[in-house]
């Protein structure tokens, strides 16, 4: 009997440890289950379950899994291999949003940007081979870092004033407001359905019998990016804008590239892309031919870098209008290089109201190719768009302006140069060289026009141009700060 209780003793502690064994090989297990952060999906990775026929009995303490091997991420949090975050798309689609450009899909962006913008490098994605029609619409942050907002199917307003919601504002379609480091771009188009907004009666010209009607006349700029920081806008295909295609106002921090904008050469007001009280902007390698200006820079701007641009038709690369309305304009360190301006009303130009104040100065216009322009260099500072402008003697003062390798050909209806600065502030430092504009067809027009303005010619110009003096006006030598911003 006590063998047999021995016997029956020995058997319930091996069962036990053959059991706690058991439990050690299933932890072993879960732990090589662990997933992966690497993006390495490899099949035959080193990584493998313990030998089966391994003796529970060995008293060697058990292995950490997995251990480390080649294809395992770095331990080191700085290595960008330890990341396994992926940006989250947030495909409109998936929120309600039909794509037959009829049904008001605003709904359905609202909800997915909401959810993008709660998570960081969200996307906002609008498929392509979908056409989504919404109304105006205001997409505010502040939002996680790296949003995207990226259009691979066609955008567009609903068509025309007629179809326009009365309770939506007409005086803009998609803002993108407090947002800081986000990105707009995709493969797609954003379609302006400006046709029937260009068409009022209050345009210009528009009414009957080429007249312009008075009345209210408020026309939507298609999309506006307002008080916002660290942008990048890019690959966007933007056409026929009721108004203004795009526009940034109380920004920081801007890159525009790549970009294509277009609408036809009549088609009222509507500039290419506009910035106004914004700092540190840059425009690379776009195209843009529309019935406004191409390119204009309000007040408020500086550090504004173009380059690498086709403008045309259009109204050419602008500076203003400034100063409307008694009001102070301040622009400075403007640059436009490598630009090619193709039958234009103007190539470029500086435009300022009288009785303004404030200053333009830092301005460079270098290696621009013209190519049957009017006004191919011109400075306005009697703006107006009537001719009710009364005369005022105080002016945006301009000064330190650069005309370099300005060459091409121009429309002889204008000569191609023109500088009517103010009676009582003079433009001062202006430079010219290696200006060579020749008439596109006709005659040459040797007659640049000068008014009040001075500066210097590092080269001889075609045409000749004599009218421009030496030196600074008495008025100005002891004053010039006091135009100063």
């Amino acid at each position: 009997m006590g063998i047999f209780h021995r016997v029956l003793v020995v058997w319930i502690m091996v069962s036990v440890f053959v059991h706690e064994s058991s439990n050690v090989e299933g932890r072993t297990h879960f732990h090589k289950k662990q997933k992966n952060k690497s993006s390495n999906k490899d099949e035959g990775s080193p990584v493998s379950d313990p030998p089966t026929d391994s003796p529970v009995s060995d008293p060697s303490p058990s292995p950490v899994f997995p251990p480390p091997v080649p294809s395992d991420p770095s331990p080191n949090p700085d290595d960008p291999g330890t990341s396994s975050s992926e940006p989250c798309v947030f495909d409109v689609t998936s929120f309600g949003a039909v794509g037959d450009g009829e049904t008001d899909d605003t709904p359905a962006f609202m909800e997915a940007w909401k959810a993008a913008c709660a998570v960081e490098s969200g996307i906002v994605l609008a498929p392509a081979d979908h056409e989504f029609m919404m109304t105006s619409t205001i997409f505010s942050g502040p939002c996680k870092p790296g949003l995207v907002f990226q259009i691979d199917g066609v955008l567009m307003p609903p068509n025309g004033p007629d179809c326009w919601p009365k309770s939506d504002s007409r005086k803009q379609w998609l803002v993108f407001y407090r947002l800081d480091q986000m990105t707009f771009t995709g493969s797609g188009t954003i379609e302006g359905n400006g046709g029937d907004w260009w068409e009022l009666p209050c345009k210009p010209h528009r009414g009957p019998n080429g007249s312009t009607l008075p009345g209210p006349c408020d026309s939507p700029a298609l999309i506006r990016f307002f008080m916002s920081s660290n942008l990048v806008v890019s690959s966007l295909r933007i056409q026929n804008s009721p108004q203004f295609h795009m526009k940034f106002d109380g920004c920081e921090g801007v890159l525009i590239e790549k970009l294509s904008i277009s609408s036809p050469k009549l088609s009222p007001n509507t500039d290419g892309i506009h910035v106004e009280n914004t700092k540190s902007v840059g425009i690379y390698d776009s195209q843009i031919a529309n019935g406004d200006d191409c390119i204009s820079i309000g007040r408020g701007c500086s550090d504004v870098n173009i380059e690498g641009v086709t403008c045309g038709p259009s109204h050419g690369i602008s500076i203003g209008s400034l100063g409307v309305q008694n009001s102070q304009a301040c622009v400075s360190n403007i640059t436009a290089r490598n630009v090619f301006i193709k039958d234009s009303d103007n190539g470029v130009r500086i435009k300022t109201w009288q009785g303004g104040t404030g200053s333009v100065s830092g301005i460079s216009f270098e290696n621009i190719q013209m190519e049957n322009v009017r006004n191919c260099i011109i400075i306005d500072q009697y703006y107006c768009l009537s001719k009710a402008c009364r005369n005022q003697t105080s002016a945006v003062y301009l000064t330190d302006v650069s005309y370099r390798n300005i060459k091409g050909t121009y429309d002889v209806r204008s000569p191609p140069i023109h500088f009517a600065c103010s009676d009582t502030v003079a433009c001062t430092n202006i430079t010219m060289s290696e200006v060579e504009l020749l008439p596109a067809e006709g005659e040459l027009v040797d007659d640049p026009f000068c008014w009040n303005a001075y500066g210097n010619q590092e080269t001889l110009t075609i045409p000749p141009i004599t009218c421009l003096q030496d030196g600074m006006p008495e008025s100005l030598k002891e004053r010039t700060t006091s135009y100063r911003c």
